[in-house]
């Protein structure tokens, strides 16, 4: 109700600033729905990047010397040198995507810029994403597939493709914020146990309404489940959260799922353990080096690789635009921003 109130005011306010014939100059460095481009290009001096390319460095620092207002997304790296670029007209980011550790928040709010996203609208389909990784991994259905594309399906038999059983299981989530609780949610439903690991125990509430317990060791907790899904941002404390030492922890039936950045596990490390049957299977999202995946990976028939696409819905991507126009619309009317980003703060316990 909060967030309606709001997105109806900074429209009004921003139709007032309409009237009196001033439009900012809106550039968006990827192709989006077409039914978010037309919504920009009707409300702003918007220009667009058709062809969908991404961006090199030099024509983001161009594209942050013009704009008004820059709409980033995941692929574009906006680091201290391109935000020090940017003209003295520039006061808004407005981020198409929730995570933000491609873009120095630290630079931004230096230079009074504010940077927003898009949280909320992506929580369930992601979500939905890692259950299905979470469900198809221990079945071993991609493997399976190819099988069967291959003509290597000559008929049911007893031994064929065996996987495990996902009722019954602990499900480890690191990283209990909005997409960790949805997955706990959906976890309950095929019958797991939930387990999670953050910097601190949410809130008893929450903790009772999923059931989940808390474990302020991630070894500990490692040790202790069958499945871990990784939902915390990607900060410096983060990265190569999960490395060749927190992988050896985990039991040898144990699957490991990445929807949230790449190098949050050690892809060399994890390539390394799959291989040599320290964990039965993974599913991944995301990638260290983007597009890039490690060489290790790609012929191993225990994980499954998709391109970065769990919060990739059709409704998603129309909300996210909503929400890059309601940030924009509520900084000309010099409102707060309802999705401003500040710089992070540490947090995750790191094995060095």
């Amino acid at each position: 109700m909060a967030e309606t109130l709001l997105a109806k005011r900074a429209q009004e306010g921003f139709h007032r600033q309409m009237e009196s014939g001033f439009k900012p100059k809106i550039i968006v460095t990827r192709r989006l729905p077409d039914v978010v481009h037309a919504r920009l290009v009707d409300l702003f001096d918007t220009e667009l990047n058709v062809s969908d390319t991404p961006m090199t460095k030099d024509e983001l620092k161009d594209a942050i010397g013009r704009a008004d207002v820059l709409v980033p997304t995941v692929t574009d790296t906006i680091d201290a040198e391109i935000i020090n670029s940017a003209g003295k007209q520039l006061k808004l980011i407005a981020n198409f995507g929730a995570g933000t550790d491609h873009i120095d928040t630290g630079a931004a709010y230096a230079k009074q810029i504010t940077v927003t996203n898009t949280p909320g609208v992506l929580t369930e389909d992601t979500a939905d994403f890692v259950m299905a990784l979470i469900l198809a991994v221990p079945r071993r259905l991609v493997e399976a597939d190819r099988l069967t594309r291959a003509g290597g399906f000559t008929g049911w038999t007893p031994t064929g493709i065996l996987g495990h059983r996902v009722r019954g299981k602990k499900l480890g989530i690191v990283g209990l914020g909005r997409i960790g609780q949805a997955v706990a949610r959906r976890a309950h439903a095929f019958g797991l146990e939930v387990h999670y690991h953050n910097r601190r125990p949410v809130s008893a509430p929450i903790e009772k309404d999923l059931n989940a317990t808390y474990w302020a060791d991630l070894d500990e907790m490692l040790a202790n489940v069958d499945i871990v899904s990784i939902n915390c941002p990607s900060t410096p404390a983060t990265q190569h959260l999960i490395n060749a030492q927190r992988l050896a922890t985990m039991p040898a039936h144990g699957v490991i799922v990445n929807t949230a950045r790449g190098d949050i596990i050690d892809e060399a490390a994890l390539a390394d353990a799959l291989a040599a049957g320290q964990i039965a299977g993974a599913g991944l999202d995301v990638y260290e080096n983007e597009p890039t995946i490690h060489p290790g990976l790609m012929g191993l028939p225990n994980v499954i690789l998709a391109p970065h696409i769990a919060s990739a819905t059709i409704e998603s991507r129309i909300e996210m635009g909503e929400k890059v126009m309601i940030n924009i619309r509520a900084h000309y009317d010099k409102h707060i921003c309802p999705d401003r980003v500040l710089p992070p703060s540490s947090g995750f316990s790191k094995v060095s």
